[in-house]
């Protein structure tokens, strides 16, 4: 910032020397033309004329030139300020740490760069880890989904389970029954047995003392 003020300040002056130096040219130039045609013709007036319009020539350009006099010799002075200055110029620029805010300023943008790597690297973990995450969530839902079915089949096993115990049971009431029923038709049976047997034998003696006698 300080050199481009250097700049333009030389620049300025460097225009501004420009053109007062176009200006006094044009003046001392109007100034040589007035004086050729105050000279006298050759052969039209005497030598005493030619002086006098010399002289009166001279009077008035006096004042002409006794003016811009000055300009110039004002603004010459910071002639060599143009030639010089510029020069230096990029000396206070490394003096006031142009250089070092450069370097601060690339090393900025190099941790800025590193910065962004970072962040890209830690983003694509990021998305990563989530799509394991989400792999992971639909494997442990499909393992519940069939952990629930296992489940469901071992409840239908054990209620089957459960009807079986209660048919075998019934089954072994009606068996007792059954037995119990057996056990008293064979004492039926045998009592049964018992009466014929002895009506037989009743008519086996009744039989054989009707042939005695």
């Amino acid at each position: 910032m300080y050199i481009n003020f250097l700049y333009i300040e030389n620049h300025s002056r460097d225009s501004m020397f420009d053109q007062f130096k176009k200006n006094l040219e044009g003046f001392r130039e109007g100034a040589d033309k007035d004086h050729e045609d105050d000279k006298p013709e050759e052969g039209s007036g005497g030598i005493v004329e030619a002086e006098k319009s010399e002289d009166e020539s001279i009077e008035t350009r006096e004042p002409e030139e006794s003016t811009p006099e000055p300009e110039p010799v004002e603004i010459k002075q910071p002639e060599p300020e143009p030639v010089t200055e510029p020069e230096p110029a990029s000396e206070p620029g490394t003096d006031i740490g142009i250089k070092n805010l450069m370097d601060k300023r690339s090393k900025l943008e190099e941790a800025i760069d590193y910065v962004g790597l970072m962040i890209k690297n830690l983003k694509d973990k990021r998305t990563k880890l989530e799509k394991d995450v989400e792999d992971e969530s639909v494997d442990i839902k499909n393992l519940r989904e069939k952990l629930v079915k296992v489940s469901e089949y071992i409840d239908e096993e054990n209620e089957g389970i459960r009807s079986l115990t209660e048919k075998r049971s019934k089954v072994e009431q009606a068996a007792d029954e059954v037995a119990s029923i057996v056990n008293n038709l064979r004492g039926k049976l045998s009592s049964v047995d018992n009466i014929v047997n002895a009506e037989g034998d009743k008519i086996k003696s009744f039989k054989e003392s009707k042939t005695k006698t």
